[in-house]
């Protein structure tokens, strides 16, 4: 009996929880998904362009 009754406190607890989240509109999710987007871009050719750079380098040391 003792276990239903923690676990009925467990799931109120949550749900009190979730009420106090707030959900982004779909506006703000189109712009977060946008920043999201536009920042892999940014470090996918930060990555690209250094692995370009250490490969340069490298192939004037060796020879």
């Amino acid at each position: 009996m003792a276990k239903k009754a923690k676990k009925e406190k467990k799931i109120s607890g949550i749900r009190s929880e979730f009420k106090k989240v707030r959900w982004p509109k779909k506006k703000e999710m189109f712009k977060y998904s946008i920043a999201v987007l536009v920042c892999i871009i940014v470090f996918a050719l930060f990555f690209m362009l250094s692995d370009v750079i250490i490969a340069f380098v490298r192939t004037l040391l060796e020879g």
